[in-house]
């Protein structure tokens, strides 16, 4: 997936106009539904200070500088994640994306390895969104072991979206261009990108995955070079789907499921603009869904473009693995603030997924990874606190991990406001709103990456009956991540407080939260 360059020069220079003259009325927007209280929401942008903090995430992988957005699926080689992004050089001024690389031992820590596939160096366009793989058996006749991706570029004959060979015989510090002729060329769609591949052991043959409207398209090859249509799989009210996605995966009961997802926008359905995906069988040639309907991995407005990745060698790859996505959206992308300091982009933290049996249906579960705890430099704990009202903790943060238990017997609405600013007027809400049955995280009193108001509160459906919750949250420099209980239900959204905006503040309406196990782990830079 690659952004539309025109629409990319529009958005930009429509950013432009907007930051030269801030707006700095506030704008009213609704909820849709139930009786919430109803605030202005805030969007002046966050002054710099004379001590000129940064907005650099204390432990998300951001871009060096630039722009970055689709991440690549990572690739385990040599006792180290490689890891390749679409980086845009010549952002904010120039197009086109190209393939930079990093590389890390645990998933945290990441080196900086430069550009692995430059751009504008064949004939045809840049490169965007595709899949490394092993050619441990030497398939393609580039020698064995050799790294080979496919990579969507536009064709140099009117800018067709085809597949294109890149191969790397240095383990993945540089590619080279196969050909300038595509390997899968455009069969007369729109859209046709996003080439995913896996090996498929029943099958013997490399499975490739494409997004192609709203169909992803399945295609086989023995060679990773001639490829041939084998079925497709068409996909309802959730908009065009992009940068798809097929792993198997061994649920808690021992049932193997096949996994197809995709990036898509269920906005206008009411649902997430994220990561949509079904369990189901793959039997070497047509995907079968369990549901026709889809589950959704995130529930925030920014986790997009994501993928999945096996964990390194000598691990079970079918009972975890690993995701992470591109804290963005494609309605806002270039309004960070960010940008006063030289980079847009940041990823949301990588997650390990597990594959859940609940009666029958079966459901991925995330949690942020163990290696996370390395980070802490101090840990904070709280008793038992009840809370009628609001209760501030005596502590503040800006990169922490935060878990809490909240029950209650009679309840309107309980949470917590993060990021306060001392006059308690400007916070970011996470809880759960017991009338409307829903969790929610809410970044309505702090400035808005969203200039229209329509990304204000992100909303998830939640059993109120359970009158209790457990929340794990992460909050870093511009982001902040919710895990709702076991992890079934995950928001991720960008946000952008005071520099100064560190309280932690306990609430409750229409009744008394009772708060436990509150405990801070306060993180420290990657």
């Amino acid at each position: 997936m690659n952004n539309n360059k025109n629409a990319f020069i529009r958005r930009f220079v429509i950013w432009v106009i907007c930051l030269t003259g801030l707006i700095t009325a506030g704008l009213a927007v609704h909820y849709s539904t139930n009786d919430r209280k109803e605030e202005t929401i805030i969007n002046e942008e966050p002054p710099l200070s004379k001590e000129k903090p940064s907005y650099r995430a204390s432990y998300h992988f951001t871009t060096p500088d630039k722009w970055m957005n689709d991440p690549q699926r990572p690739i385990y080689l040599d006792g180290k994640y490689h890891y390749y992004y679409l980086y845009n050089r010549d952002y904010p001024k120039g197009n086109g994306t190209e393939w930079r690389h990093a590389t890390s031992t645990d998933l945290v820590h990441w080196k900086d390895e430069g550009v692995a596939i430059p751009k504008y160096t064949n004939r045809n366009g840049d490169p965007w969104t595709g899949s490394v793989v092993e050619d441990k058996d030497n398939t393609a006749g580039f020698g064995k072991g050799a790294l080979v991706a496919l990579v969507t570029q536009p064709s140099a004959d009117g800018g067709k979206q085809e597949q294109y060979l890149w191969y790397s015989t240095d383990r993945g510090k540089k590619f080279i261009s196969y050909s300038n002729k595509p390997v899968l060329a455009n069969p007369g769609t729109h859209d046709f990108r996003d080439p995913k591949i896996i090996w498929d052991d029943k099958s013997r043959k490399w499975i490739m995955t494409m997004a192609e409207g709203t169909k992803v398209g399945f295609y086989e090859s023995s060679n990773l070079k001639d490829w041939l249509y084998i079925s497709g799989f068409v996909t309802e009210n959730i908009g065009l789907v992009e940068c798809p996605d097929l792993y198997m995966m061994r649920a808690d009961d021992g049932t193997y499921k096949w996994i197809l997802g995709v990036s898509a926008n269920g906005k206008p359905a009411g649902k997430p603009n994220t990561y949509a995906y079904w369990t189901g069988d793959f039997n070497g040639k047509e995907f079968i869904p369990d549901s026709k309907e889809p589950q959704w991995l995130d529930y925030g407005f920014d986790w997009y473009a994501a993928v999945t990745f096996e964990e390194g060698a000598g691990s079970d790859k079918y009972s975890h693995r690993y995701a992470l996505a591109w804290m963005n959206n494609w309605d806002y992308p270039h309004t960070t603030p960010t940008l006063r300091e030289g980079y847009n982009g940041i990823n949301s933290i990588v997650r390990q997924i597990k594959l859940k049996s609940a009666g029958g249906t079966y459901q991925l579960i995330s949690q942020p990874t163990q290696a996370l705890n390395q980070l802490t430099q101090s840990t904070e704990s709280f008793q038992r606190i009840e809370v009628n009202g609001t209760r501030t903790l005596n502590t503040t943060g800006d990169a922490y991990q935060l878990d809490a238990d909240i029950s209650w017997s009679d309840l309107k609405n309980a949470g917590l406001r993060l990021r306060e600013s001392a006059d308690k007027k400007r916070h970011v809400d996470v809880g759960v709103f017991v009338e409307g049955s829903y969790s929610y995280v809410n970044r309505r009193n702090t400035w808005q990456p969203d200039k229209g108001g329509t990304y204000v509160e992100s909303r998830a459906p939640f059993d109120a009956g359970k009158k209790k919750v457990h929340l794990k949250i992460l909050v870093d420099k511009t982001s902040i991540e919710v895990f709702v209980d076991d992890g079934s239900v995950v928001f991720s959204n960008v946000i952008f407080p005071g520099w100064n905006d560190k309280g932690i503040t306990l609430f409750s309406e229409g009744g008394k939260a009772v708060f436990e196990n509150v405990v801070i782990n306060h993180l420290g830079k990657k």
